[in-house]
């Protein structure tokens, strides 16, 4: 698993290829051969990038829903709208299909910013937005999340 840090601004050529930052594509160095998955992000109109290892991982939790459960079917079927295999060229850029760059409202630019183990890609404007609307809330939201919980007990 690799933890990813950062944030970069780049942009989108006319192809829809987004060039990553050196610094970004050296933390991905050990993953760079494996392919990549991109999807559509949850809870946010950004995308995703997942390593093939990350991928797997989460793929390994999704085959043990019970798929004659309707509502595992639904998530299962929303989960992977979308999702397609991507690869670095030789010039370090990755096409972003033209579906999901609608999705995201990917224009020109781009910003790529660490999720730990994955990268989600924004158009600029929508990423600056939701960390706008975020820092409201942010203290009480870590407070909640982290405050109550010793750190050697998660995992």
């Amino acid at each position: 698993m690799i933890n990813l840090i950062g944030t970069y601004e780049c942009k989108a050529d006319a192809k829809g290829r987004v060039l990553f930052a050196s610094a970004l594509k050296k933390q991905l160095q050990p993953v760079l051969n494996e392919g990549f998955v991109i999807k559509r992000a949850v809870f946010q109109p950004c995308l995703e990038l997942y390593s093939m290892e990350e991928w797997q991982l989460i793929m390994s939790k999704i085959n043990k829903l019970n798929k004659f459960v309707k509502k595992n079917n639904d998530f299962i079927r929303r989960f992977t709208a979308g999702v397609k295999i991507v690869e670095f060229d030789s010039a370090g850029r990755v096409l972003i299909p033209k579906d999901l760059a609608d999705f995201a409202g990917i224009k020109k630019q781009v910003v790529l910013s660490s999720a730990v183990n994955i990268i989600e890609i924004w158009d600029k404007d929508n990423y600056e937005k939701a960390i706008d609307a975020a820092a409201l809330d942010f203290a009480a939201l870590a407070e909640e999340v982290m405050g109550n919980t010793e750190f050697d007990e998660i995992s």
